[in-house]
Order: C-alpha cells, then sequence, then structure tokens
C-alpha cells in the first residue's frame, strides 16, 4: 500500500473498501522470503535485536524464528546505519546472541511501509486466496480496524497480521476463516487467523476451521464472543493444539459465549524477556470463560482445554473464573478439563487466589474439577486422624490450600459403636505434597463426611 500511495505515511480518516470478490493469480511475487541471520538480544531493551547481520535484508513484516522466541514475534521496524531490529514482542530465551530466522509472507493488503493507519473497515468481501497469499497485514501503529461480514478463504500462512501496535481496538465481526490446510493432521498445521500485540480486541461471531491457532494474543482487555472454532482432524486418537493463545499474565479478558471445537485455550507469558515471576509484576489473572461449549472427538485421553503454560518459574493465578460452561467429549473420553504444561516451568500452587470453578458441565470426562469442591470422604476403620487427597478434583491438581466446611453424612461412631458428637479440626496442605486434607479427632473414631475443600485463598 506505501509503494501506491507514496509519501503518505498516516491516515487516520475512515475508509472503507466493501463488496466484491478479491482473487489471487498465482506468481513469485507470493513466495514467502526466508532470511537467515545473527543478532544480540538484552533483555533490558526488550523490543530490539543489534548487531544483527544483514539487516538490510530482513523485511520490515517478517516473523522472527528461533530459539527464545515465542509465537508470532515480527519485526516492526529496522535501522539499517545501526544494524538493529525492532520486535513487535520480547523475547523470553534471555540475553545472547544467537542465529535466527526471518520469515516475510506476502498479503493482499500489506500496510507495514506506513508508519500509522486508523478506521479502516473492510466489508463484505469475499478474500479466495487459494493457498496463494495471505489477506491483511496491519501498519505498526494505529487502532480501530474492523473487518466485518468477510471470508476469508485458504490463506497461505496468517489472516490478520499485527507487527506492532497497529491492532489495537480491532474489531472482527461475523466473518469466516477457512484455513487452506484443512486435510492435514492438526500437529501439522502452521497458519494463524488473527494474532493481535495491543489492548482491546473485539473477536465476535466469526467462524475458523482448521487452523493451527486461531488468534495468538497480547495486551489486554479482549472481548472474545460469540465464535467458533474448531480444530479436529480425521485421525484415529488425534492431538490437539491450542485454539486461542494468550500471551500476557494479567489480561483483564472475557471469552464468553464460544464453541470451542477440538481445540485448547492456552495462556502463557512467552512475550516475557523475564519470564520468572518477580514481585514487582502481576502473575496470571484476570480471565473469565463463561458460557462455553468445549468439545473434543476422537483425540487422546491426555487432552485438556484448559492449559496453563508459564515460561518461567514462580507464577500462581490470582483471579480466574471458570463458570456455566458445557464440556463433552466424544468417540473417546478425556481424562479431565485442565492442566499445566510443565515444559519450562511448574506453577507455585502456594500461592494462588480468587479462583471460581463452577456451575460447569462435564460428560465423558473421567475427572471431575471445580473450586470449592465437595469431596466425600469415607473412613471405615477407627482412626485419630482421616486423610483425603484433594488434588485430582481441584484445578491444575493444586494444592488442598483451605477447608470451607466440614460435615457428617453419616454417624460418627467409636470403636464401640457409641455416637462421637466432637467437632474434629483439619490441617490443610497436609503431607509432603500439600495436596492433602487431614482431618483430626480426640479419640478414633470411623463414618463418613463431606469436605468442601479450596485450591486457593481469597487475599
Amino acid at each position: 500500500m506505501a509503494a501506491i500511495m507514496p509519501g503518505l505515511t498516516s491516515f487516520s480518516n475512515r475508509r472503507v473498501i466493501a463488496n466484491g470478490q478479491i482473487s489471487l493469480i498465482d506468481g513469485p511475487a507470493w513466495n514467502t522470503r526466508i532470511v537467515n541471520s545473527v543478532g544480540t538480544y538484552n533483555p533490558n531493551n526488550e523490543y530490539v535485536l543489534t548487531g544483527v547481520a544483514n539487516v538490510a535484508n530482513i523485511e520490515v513484516g517478517s516473523r522472527v524464528v528461533g530459539a527464545g522466541v515465542g509465537r508470532e514475534v515480527y519485526v516492526q521496524a529496522r535501522n539499517i546505519g545501526a544494524g538493529t531490529l525492532t520486535l513487535s514482542q520480547p523475547l523470553f530465551g534471555g540475553a545472547g546472541t544467537r542465529s535466527y530466522a526471518f520469515h516475510r509472507y506476502r498479503y493482499v493488503f500489506d500496510f507495514s511501509g506506513m508508519e500509522r493507519l486508523d478506521r479502516f473497515n473492510i466489508a463484505d468481501i469475499e478474500f479466495l486466496l487459494d493457498g496463494i497469499g495471505s489477506c491483511l497485514m496491519l501498519a505498526p501503529t494505529g487502532s480501530m480496524i474492523h473487518m466485518r461480514d468477510c471470508y476469508v478463504t485458504r490463506p497461505k500462512d496468517r489472516g490478520i497480521t499485527s507487527i506492532g501496535t497497529g491492532c489495537q481496538d480491532i474489531l472482527v465481526d461475523r466473518c469466516q476463516f477457512l484455513s487452506n490446510e484443512m486435510t492435514m493432521n492438526a500437529q501439522n498445521r502452521t497458519t494463524i487467523a488473527i494474532n493481535v500485540n495491543n489492548n482491546d480486541a473485539k473477536i465476535r461471531h466469526n467462524r475458523f476451521v482448521r487452523f493451527g491457532h486461531f488468534m495468538v494474543a497480547n495486551g489486554g482487555g479482549h472481548i472474545i464472543e460469540g465464535n467458533h472454532w474448531f480444530q479436529g482432524d480425521n485421525a484415529q486418537a488425534g492431538v490437539r493444539f491450542a485454539g486461542l493463545v494468550l500471551t500476557r499474565t494479567n489480561i483483564q479478558t472475557t471469552v464468553t459465549g464460544n464453541y470451542i471445537d477440538n481445540a485448547s485455550i492456552e495462556w502463557t507469558n512467552e512475550h516475557s524477556a523475564r519470564p520468572n515471576f518477580t514481585n514487582d509484576e502481576y502473575s496470571f489473572g484476570g480471565l473469565t470463560i463463561t458460557g462455553n461449549t468445549f468439545l473434543v472427538s476422537n483425540s487422546t485421553l491426555g487432552f485438556c482445554w484448559l492449559v496453563m503454560k508459564p515460561f518461567g518459574t514462580g507464577h500462581f493465578i490470582h483471579g480466574l473464573s471458570v463458570m456455566g460452561n458445557v464440556f463433552k467429549a466424544m468417540y473417546g473420553r478425556a481424562q479431565r478439563i485442565d492442566k499445566v504444561d510443565t515444559t519450562y516451568a511448574d506453577m507455585d500452587y502456594t500461592r494462588m487466589r480468587n479462583l471460581q470453578f463452577q456451575g460447569n458441565m462435564f460428560n465423558g470426562i473421567n475427572q471431575y474439577v471445580a473450586d470449592p469442591v465437595d469431596l466425600t470422604l469415607t473412613q471405615n476403620t477407627v482412626a485419630n486422624r482421616w486423610i483425603i487427597n484433594a488434588s485430582n478434583a481441584l484445578p491444575f491438581r493444586g494444592n488442598a490450600r483451605k477447608v470451607e466446611s466440614v460435615v457428617a453424612e453419616a454417624a460418627i461412631v467409636n470403636a464401640a459403636n457409641a455416637r462421637v458428637t466432637e467437632m474434629p479440626w483439619v490441617q490443610t496442605q497436609y503431607g509432603v505434597a500439600r495436596k492433602s486434607v487431614a482431618v483430626n479427632w480426640t479419640t478414633p473414631v470411623r463414618g463418613q463426611l463431606s469436605v468442601r475443600v479450596r485450591m486457593d485463598t481469597a487475599d
């Protein structure tokens, strides 16, 4: 676009491209350009690569690939004289000089040559991309881009790409994104429908079919509502991957009323230059997942819909609501709905607070999960201390940090079958793993209790 509008670096008046069809004709102009180079990264200058060899050959808008690089990191700007590249997101891999590959995809509308674009609307257009090219690359900065009632059919690599903060307040409404990788197994797909780096995206009432990921989102304040994304394949006992990837810890985001099919929600901090938790930052929090339909079919027992993946140590959850959702496994069962991916680090289960897992429905899933969770503790032989392991029934196999209530469901009796009416006392985080609750009596007794346990605290 910069080539057909020479000298126009910024445009903020509302413009609409509407109606009709855009169909691509194959040719060498659509070829992805890949440049390999070496650069130095310093977390103190988190958005910049320095000492970049061959910097003049690396195009603005290139995706950065290499060790220590999170998903959907792009070159936002370059300084040929200084040998530096400005990145769309920090790198999690720490300081060092490394080899990188820079992949430059080709787009129908490419605004990377401008500095800023605001209030650009695309409406009622069918993009027939046929695996030849991608759809829309946003300018490095801008706001209020809107795509509505469009069909993005078979993009070669990407649907909508943000290489900077030009995605602020982006709106995508009532569109259909159809992958070019429909016939591939899920593990072989590489295309992504949307990525955002900045805040306040509204993604509403769209349909995304068989992408590698439907969306990779940094930033916060997003509303993801009423969409249908599905990523299954024709394999039996097939593996499944994230549809929605959230890459900021404290995100103030709502995921409401979506149909999430053969895909998970993955929450990471891969776009952090210092992924280990420090006390001067927020850890994972601010996410509500409400009223969604979750489905999986023909998958492995280990599939989970909610995946926490910290890229550094010491992180915990301090604000997550998962309420009123339906989880269903078909043509095979799922073990549970949630897990922590410990590829890089585990979570600190001693600091979890303010989680709500309530009112969810489970079908074809072996392990019910709730917080708080009501557990039945049956003691058939007399003992002073009764032990119940609560970990499996708590979200993310959390610690048993709090007991809200203890209620006798049957008579508590001693060895002589005489009724005991005393109130027991409890020990939370009992045992080496801190996953159990101990109920203590002054005399050996047997019977049955209902114990309400939490993995978190309110403060």
